[in-house]
């Protein structure tokens, strides 16, 4: 097996544009992070881009938009060594690999044995997606926000991701947001009595493929079913768009998300995991 290091994202979609949409679920993460990329390309950092061939064959792919983790959806796992030594080469400020969990596991463990670095699951999540949407009755009702919620978004993103993902680079979470609306993402807002009350995002289809996530209640408003209201309108928005699968990430440790979106109409299909390294 073969590895070529693409310089440009138009010669990395030459060798796999087809391939990663001809299976959008499991390449949810790259489909949306490269086509950010593709639209925005002076928000980003290059990105390292991997491909594996077996003769003329392409047949795998690892994808790394700094400063996040390497995505590893694509990777063979008959490659992680091979896929260490590349990156390797070319890129020393990778932190982690995320990716279904044998995948990331493989990366992970060939690096620390290439480099002798020990690995932490930093987080453990399960892919659902969505069959028949139930949609709960709670109290409040919903929009979509706009430019003028931005700073709230942005005090939300950084809240949630505290929470959820604390390892995770810092990042300018109102810029975040801005880019997010104006590439067409669909943020959803929950409201009681005019207070935004719960959120959660939708991205724009890619490939027929839609993922909702980040979905945060503040603390103060939660378990009254608003994260099951706002995930649901989320979800109806992605179906209003077109897309034909409808997918979100769960925390494992938090049996009460994964319950709730199994209550609206999510199903599980498969675990995830995110590993970082030990400095």
């Amino acid at each position: 097996m073969d590895a070529v290091v693409h310089t440009t994202l138009a010669s990395f979609d030459a060798a796999t544009h087809d391939r990663l949409a001809a299976d959008p679920v499991r390449n949810t993460v790259a489909l949306t992070s490269l086509d950010r990329i593709r639209r925005l390309p002076a928000t980003a950092e290059p990105p390292i881009l991997i491909t594996f061939h077996d003769q003329e064959e392409v047949v795998g792919s690892l994808i790394r938009t700094p400063p996040w983790p390497y995505q590893a959806a694509d990777l063979p796992i008959e490659a992680a060594t091979l896929a260490v030594q590349v990156a390797g080469e070319i890129d020393q400020d990778a932190p982690g690999v995320t990716g279904p969990q044998q995948r990331s596991h493989a990366f992970a463990a060939a690096f620390a044995e290439a480099s002798g670095k020990t690995f932490t699951e930093s987080l453990a999540t399960r892919l659902y997606r969505l069959g028949t949407l139930a949609t709960p009755t709670v109290p409040g009702s919903g929009r979509m926000a706009t430019e003028d919620d931005v700073e709230l978004l942005g005090a939300w993103r950084k809240a949630f991701t505290a929470e959820a993902v604390p390892e995770a680079p810092g990042e300018e979470t109102i810029e975040v947001m801005r880019t997010s609306l104006r590439l067409g993402n669909g943020h959803a807002l929950w409201e009681l009595d005019g207070t935004p009350v719960a959120w959660a995002v939708a991205s724009i289809p890619q490939a027929g493929m839609t993922r909702i996530g980040p979905v945060y209640t503040p603390p103060d408003h939660r378990r009254h079913g608003y994260g099951a209201a706002v995930s649901a309108m989320a979800s109806q928005w992605a179906l209003d768009q077109g897309a034909a699968e409808v997918l979100l990430f769960a925390d494992l440790t938090n049996p009460i998300s994964n319950s709730i979106y199994q209550r609206i109409g999510y199903q599980p299909l498969d675990d995830w995991a995110e590993y970082w390294w030990k400095r």
